[in-house]
């Protein structure tokens, strides 16, 4: 992959690059904002690739941060495909969200052939009345990566995050400076997975990009004093309850940095 990690990087445009950061806490958010973070997505879970967040969380982080916020509709973990209860629930956490400050959503529903869920997309879209969305990595396990895109434009979807449909944006780069030139501005496309400082800068490069997304989650141990290692709180617990989470801020710095001088000029969150 072509460029340097330690060059500032700016669009071909002359604009800068945005950084995303997931995060799943106020501390998370503050972390991010103070490191240069752009945008937040705010999730739940980001363990399980992020779940929607309550409204005492949003609420907080709008209270603790002033750049935008925009919040998960993911109901369960697993796959994309939403029964019609579940996707009543996202319905209503849409409207509940945007209510209580979410300035977008992100979101990604499919169909059972991996295409795209484009009148569930339309519903979501409408209930976003006007306010921007973002289809996640949903679209990663798509069928057909070029016709999902394109729909995904026709639909007025404002963002795509992406990895190129590999376990890595580095590993499907190729794919993703396809999907930038294919979208030719109909949308942004965002990527994400594995993103660093080492590695930004060149992903960056190489894709053609504007927008970059990543967790910068680390484990931090817990206070508890007293342990019980042979109870655990779910079903699947590889970390266990005494390992938590939580966003690095020295690493979204680092990222941030890799791709802009600390005095960069004014935010494109949207």
């Amino acid at each position: 992959m072509a460029g340097s990690a330690s060059a500032p990087v700016n669009r071909r445009d002359g604009g800068r690059i945005v950084v995303e950061v997931a995060v799943e806490s106020v501390t998370g958010a503050r972390a991010a904002q103070r490191a240069g973070a752009d945008r937040i997505e705010l999730c739940q879970s980001l363990f399980e690739g992020g779940l929607t967040p309550s409204l005492g969380l949003l609420k907080a982080v709008r209270e603790a941060v002033d750049v935008p916020v925009f919040a998960m509709l993911r109901p369960r973990a697993g796959d994309f495909l939403y029964d019609d209860e579940a996707f009543d629930v996202m319905q209503r956490d849409a409207a509940l969200l945007l209510a209580h400050g979410a300035d977008g959503l992100v979101f990604g529903v499919l169909r059972p052939d991996g295409a795209i869920d484009r009148e569930r997309t339309a519903r979501l879209i409408e209930r976003a009345n006007g306010r921007p969305v973002t289809f996640h990595r949903a679209f990663d396990l798509c069928a057909d990566a070029e016709r999902a895109l394109d729909e995904l434009c026709e639909l007025g979807v404002a963002r795509l995050l992406t990895s190129g449909q590999a376990a890595t944006a580095s590993e499907g780069a190729a794919t993703i400076r396809s999907l930038v030139q294919r979208a030719n501005g109909r949308l942004s496309v965002m990527a994400g997975a594995g993103v660093r400082d080492h590695n930004v800068a060149a992903l960056v490069s190489a894709t053609g990009v504007g927008e970059v997304h990543l967790s910068a989650a680390v484990g931090v141990d817990s206070g508890m004093r007293h342990r019980r290692a042979d109870v655990p709180m779910g079903a699947n617990a590889p970390r266990g309850e005494y390992e938590l989470r939580t966003t690095d801020e020295a690493t979204v710095a680092r990222t941030v940095a890799a791709l802009r001088p600390p005095a960069g000029g004014a935010r494109d969150p949207q």
